[in-house]
């Protein structure tokens, strides 16, 4: 019989409590994501759903490097696009891909994507990633394909259409661009964006040697099962969430 204790994700008494917890984890990610080296120029966008007012977001002001961001940069985007708090601009791909994804998915909670050696070279193959490890289970039928890639997405309907194609996955892999992946939280869909990255490099180390053996349907869905769910990746956001507080405590100014 197991004696672990399972920590559970906080309820909040009210909105102010459950926005401010909410914009700490994003600035984290933010963090976090500079130091696993997710971070290309003004590229990526991580954003997070306002508690009182679900059809807005928070997300990192345009320009502003991933590690430099604290919870006072962040700024908060309503449905047109207009920045209702915040003084800095908003990088227009955020708002073209995020706004729809957040409309879609009323489930969703958070939204991450970042161009990544990995993620970007395993899209420029147009194929989804195989059952080849435990880690790569967690996306088994539960990530999908955009393959048209038109350039640069400022205009909703491709936005809308990245949405369509997401459905009810937590992951995308946007062909020649690279990984988009979401959550009920900031923790799980920044923790699926970082696995994601790692399942991408494991599978093209691979593959330079030679195919890869894939675990079987039966087997790889109950992977997914067990390690794929939200609580997981929920979870294993937790010690990444201790470590970067201890590190660099001023995110959270």
């Amino acid at each position: 019989m197991s004696n672990v204790t399972y920590i559970k994700p906080k309820i909040f008494d009210n909105v102010i409590e459950e926005r401010q917890h909410r914009k700490e984890k994003l600035a984290a990610a933010f963090r976090l994501f500079s130091k696993f080296g997710f971070d290309e120029g003004v590229a990526g966008h991580i954003t997070v759903r306002d508690p009182e007012y679900p059809d807005h977001f928070w997300v990192n002001p345009y320009g502003k490097h991933f590690s430099q961001i604290c919870v006072s940069n962040l700024i908060l985007v309503n449905d047109k696009g207009d920045i209702v708090e915040g003084e800095k601009s908003l990088n227009g791909a955020a708002f073209a891909i995020h706004s729809e994804i957040h409309k879609a998915r009323p489930d969703v909670i958070a939204a991450a994507h970042a161009h990544t050696p990995y993620g970007i070279a395993w899209s420029s193959l147009g194929r989804l990633l195989d059952p080849i490890s435990q880690d790569a289970c967690q996306f088994y039928n539960d990530h999908a394909l955009f393959d048209d890639y038109t350039g640069l997405v400022y205009e909703s309907d491709e936005g809308k259409r990245i949405a369509e194609t997401l459905g009810n996955k937590k992951a995308i892999i946007l062909q020649n661009h690279g990984l988009l992946t979401v959550g009920q939280s900031v923790d799980s869909a920044a923790w699926w964006f970082i696995t994601m990255e790692k399942v991408c490099k494991v599978q093209l180390t691979v593959e330079a040697v030679q195919k890869p053996i894939c675990i079987n349907e039966k087997s790889a869905q109950i992977a997914l099962e067990q390690t794929g769910i939200e609580y997981e990746g929920w979870f294993n956001f937790q010690p990444l969430w201790n470590r970067i507080i201890k590190e660099q405590p001023d995110l959270l100014l």
